[in-house]
């Protein structure tokens, strides 16, 4: 099948949710491409300070993700969720601007990721729920590929209104206010969701933990598989700052995020489309090959093109394998358990981010920046050496293999 038919057959709903989250990325990148640079030049933040502020911001997330996830499959009306997830997104954008401490920042990265946490399980459920399972690589490439266009307009903006506004921050972060309130508006005017199926609507007992021990083998090989993962990749602001150390210049810092996101956002879609037809382990141990080279470049670089490379490898590393795995906990849950599916495989990875974050800062500020990078790409190297090893069971290779895709 070409692709051009593949992305004709996706449903509306998709590109309403890739939409949604092209706005949202616009404001919160173009937010995340100076919040380092605001806290550490601004603000006086230490690199400990930003890994934990990071750190915490994305384990509240993933915290948050459970509780939603689970209550979209109790109620079955995810959209509800996601509405109130992406609202509170946009309401914290304009305390960046309004900061004067770290404390501001913090409350409002918090709250920003609890917003995050609300609709990220829901949404994923819901592109399961509306989308065949052949064409679910697919969809969730084609909303990562979107959210990633987003993610690299908003670091242009950036660099666009840091020149025009002679690199003042806090003038540049009210620019984030607008695309983030049109990303809610979209949202509620657009989407449309599908009822719930007749067996999964008379089932409202999910709420409880001991429900996760109807959750197959395969599923949890997959949690464990982004807990991987993303202890091997730490958090984006350590990429931001990396660029600063190695000489360019505030005002085009954001440019960071541009390059990154123009190759996430160029393959995760062709990325999508592979994982439907080819072995996720092959796959996965490619996109982690990428992570390897992306830290060893980071690590060695010492002028702003080498920088520049290395996050074009980051973003390659990302359009390989996040639109997977979120195919692969979608293929391995029940229908009726996806949100809490989801919610559990982001808050195991939003624990892990935590302690990468952490662990980040700590060697960056001990040891400096080529020790942070190298231990990412120690990491990645480590997690590809025990996929290539690993054989899972036949009743576990079974059940992730979801539309001709397992870990083979």
């Amino acid at each position: 099948m070409g692709k051009l038919n593949a992305t004709q057959r996706l449903p509306r709903g998709i590109w309403v949710l890739g939409f949604v989250s092209l706005f949202m990325d616009i404001s919160s990148e173009l937010v995340h491409s100076l919040l380092p640079i605001f806290m550490t030049t601004v603000l006086g933040a230490s690199m400990v300070t930003v890994g934990i502020i990071e750190g915490v911001a994305e384990g509240v997330a993933a915290s948050t993700k459970v509780f939603s996830g689970a209550l979209s499959d109790y109620f079955r009306k995810r959209k509800l969720l996601v509405v109130i997830g992406y609202a509170l997104g946009a309401l914290t954008k304009p305390v960046f601007p309004l900061a004067t401490s770290i404390g501001w920042v913090f409350g409002a990265r918090f709250v920003d990721r609890i917003g995050k946490g609300i609709r990220g399980a829901p949404r994923d459920a819901l592109i399961a729920d509306i989308t065949p399972p052949p064409l679910r690589g697919a969809a969730y490439g084609l909303r990562q590929a979107l959210d990633s266009v987003g993610a690299f307009i908003g670091p242009l903006l950036a660099v666009v209104f840091m020149v025009l506004f002679a690199s003042n921050i806090k003038a540049v972060l009210w620019v984030a206010v607008i695309p983030a309130f049109i990303a809610v508006i979209l949202l509620i005017v657009a989407l449309r969701e599908p009822e719930p199926a007749e067996h999964t609507a008379r089932s409202r007992n999910h709420l409880t933990l001991k429900h996760a021990k109807r959750l197959p083998l395969g599923y949890w090989l997959v949690v464990m598989l982004g807990a991987v993962f993303t202890l091997a990749r730490f958090s984006e602001a350590f990429l931001i700052l990396r660029a600063q150390d190695v000489g360019l210049a505030i005002a085009y810092v954001p440019a960071i995020m541009i390059v990154m996101n123009i190759a996430y956002s160029l393959f995760a879609y062709p990325a999508g489309l592979a994982a439907d037809r080819l072995s996720a382990r092959k796959i996965l141990v490619f996109g982690l090959g990428l992570l390897v080279v992306a830290d060893v470049i980071l690590a060695m670089a010492n002028s702003p093109p080498l920088a520049f490379l290395g996050v074009a490898f980051w973003g390659l590393h990302m359009a390989f394998t996040q639109g997977l795995l979120s195919k692969l906990v979608a293929d391995t849950a029940p229908s009726e358990l996806r949100g809490t599916a989801f919610g559990l495989f982001n808050l195991v990875s939003g624990g892990v981010l935590l302690l990468a974050s952490l662990i980040a800062g700590s060697l960056w500020s001990i040891y400096g920046a080529p020790a942070t990078f190298f231990a990412g790409a120690l990491f990645a190297t480590v997690a590809a050496i025990g996929l290539l090893f690993h054989r899972p069971a036949a009743r576990d290779s079974a059940a992730i293999q979801g539309s001709a895709t397992g870990l083979r």
